[in-house]
């Protein structure tokens, strides 16, 4: 169901051939992190970039400086500190937000919620007043609450477009598409697995059911399979043993959902990806499920599609949490200074 536009062989390593229209202006707020050192690097080695503009409290000059010894064409300049965001987001094509406070063993994406909250109303209200027409992609987790918070801060600054603002859950599909590939032998890059839903626990939910090429999997392995995606978060901040969370896949996946929008924005047809997004499809307020990308963001929700009642299952199951993570977004956002 996901466009083999969007897989890593078309994604990632572009060819050199540039176009007039590649000349998206890019933003990453949070760049000197863990994320946003290798993110950065992504979207420096792509020629579909020609301004790469990189943000943070610490660091960022630095960064920005190793960055542009490389010689790929988009322009690199750091900025640091809260005055001069502005100068950085403006006229920027697409913001990518993976600042925050990473996951530590114990603790939860929501454990996250009272520190990342705050960077991503702050930042997002910079957004909404510098670059409002910008696409938005979040990374800074929980994603189910940042999303809301984000939009919260578009409306109350009168700028909000749903069809603007993504959670990026590509990681939850860049493992599906591994982890899959891996007990039936496949070569990753040619599986393709729709993850719908949220971006923690429970809440994300893989569609073995509509995979492509089509594999079936006893109930058993298909159960164990489907919460090894769920959890492989907490797999990768297990063995980094305190010292960090998923960062080096976060990067990749953050960067193949940039390279997906921004080929879409450039007018390439059939790009395809999932992400958290306001959604009618079903109870739940935002809802990731795969999206028809366009000039100007979201171009079709494609909806859940045909599914097993093993995920329908899922999906019942989920709404809840979801509903309850929404919330707790939006009555931040309403109460942020």
């Amino acid at each position: 169901m996901l466009s083999r536009l969007a897989r890593p062989a078309a994604v990632l390593c572009r060819g050199l051939a540039t176009s007039a229209q590649n000349n998206a202006k890019v933003a990453v707020l949070g760049a000197s992190g863990g994320i946003g050192q290798p993110l950065s690097l992504l979207l420096k080695n792509s020629p579909l970039v020609s301004r790469l503009t990189l943000y943070d409290i610490a660091h960022t000059p630095g960064v920005a400086a190793d960055l542009s010894h490389i010689e790929t064409r988009a322009n690199v300049k750091g900025f640091l500190g809260p005055e001069q965001l502005p100068e950085c987001l403006k006229g920027c094509d697409v913001v990518v937000i993976p600042a925050g406070v990473p996951r530590k063993p114990g603790m939860t994406r929501d454990d996250l919620f009272n520190t990342n909250a705050s960077i991503v109303a702050t930042l997002t209200t910079a957004c909404a007043k510098h670059c409002p027409e910008a696409m938005i992609c979040i990374i800074s987790n929980p994603v189910n609450s940042t999303i809301p918070i984000t939009s919260e801060v578009f409306k109350k600054h009168g700028v909000y477009n749903p069809n603007r603002i993504f959670g990026v859950t590509t990681l939850d599909i860049v493992r599906a598409n591994t982890f899959v590939a891996e007990l039936k032998g496949l070569d990753p890059a040619r599986v393709s697995v729709p993850v719908i839903g949220g971006h923690a626990g429970k809440t994300i939910i893989p569609l073995i059911s509509q995979c492509t090429p089509k594999v079936d999997f006893p109930q058993d392995q298909l159960e164990k399979l489907t919460g090894r995606i769920q959890e492989a978060g907490t797999e990768v901040v297990k063995a980094k043993a305190g010292a960090g969370s998923a960062t080096l896949s976060m990067a990749y996946a953050g960067a193949r959902f940039v390279f997906s929008l921004v080929d879409a924005m450039n007018g390439k047809e059939g790009v395809i990806e999932c992400s958290f997004v306001r959604s009618e499809e079903t109870e739940s307020p935002y809802f990731s499920t795969p999206l028809l990308l366009g000039k100007n963001g979201i171009e079709k929700n494609l909806g859940i599609g045909k599914i097993t009642p093993f995920e329908e299952k899922m999906v019942a199951e989920a709404m809840a949490e979801l509903k309850a993570s929404i919330k707790k977004g939006e009555d931040f956002a309403k109460n942020f200074k």
